[in-house]
């Protein structure tokens, strides 16, 4: 019985052994790179030994991800891992036994490895830009007025500015709008990407446009 106290007495005051974590750190929770004793400090360069010093995960990199000093971060951490100069956490192991510094050719052009890219779909998808509003003039812009349309010719979106000033006084005054739609011929304006089209139509978007009530016509 006595025997049998003791051995539980010892088993009791023996502290746990610590885990090992694989990264150098005596299980101390550190997942940075960790320098062995083997490896001077003066061969390392200023970029790796702030991450040993500060404790940095070496995917948690002080350079820009995919830039050369980050490639070349990453190779001399390899370099050193592979003989063993120093201990990196497994999330680091993982990167390192990666080709990630290197390059390699793919469809004539020289690429990084294992570097995370943005597919060029993605990458249109996200620089395209929303179309503005068709058909709908605005005030503002070079003159009076302004709309976006699309060219049937070319498909592509045009900005056409139009109008000035005194066209806002004359659209209330009928014999003014009737002078007007003669002297620019406004019933064969059909062009709407034309500032002259937009012009003799005015009056059908004076509601939107603060001028008082729409008027299906001409001017």
């Amino acid at each position: 019985m006595t025997r049998l106290r003791s051995l539980i007495k010892e088993v009791l005051s023996t502290p746990p052994k610590k885990k090992d974590c694989n990264c150098g750190c005596g299980g101390c929770g550190k997942k940075a790179p960790v320098l062995t004793e083997n490896k001077a400090k003066s061969t390392i360069s200023e970029g790796l030994q702030y991450h040993i010093d500060k404790k940095v995960p070496l995917h948690e990199s002080v350079y820009r991800i995919g830039s050369e000093k980050h490639f070349a971060l990453i190779n001399e951490a390899r370099a050193l891992w592979v003989r063993e100069l120093i201990n990196v956490s497994e999330d680091d192991q993982a990167i390192l036994e990666t080709h990630l510094g290197n390059f390699g050719l793919y469809e004539g052009e020289e690429v990084p490895l294992d570097l995370p890219m943005v597919s060029e779909a993605k990458k249109k998808s996200k620089s395209k830009k929303k179309d503005p509003p068709l058909n709908k003039p605005e005030r503002g812009g070079s003159k009076a007025y302004f709309v976006y349309v699309r060219d049937p010719k070319t498909k592509k979106i045009k900005k056409v500015s139009f109008g000035s000033g005194g066209l806002r006084a004359k659209i209330k005054n009928k014999e003014a709008r009737k002078r007007f739609a003669a002297r620019h011929n406004c019933k064969n304006k059909k062009d709407r990407t034309t500032a002259g089209y937009w012009s003799c139509n005015l009056p059908r978007y004076a509601d939107q446009l603060g001028l008082g009530s729409k008027m299906n016509t001409f001017w």
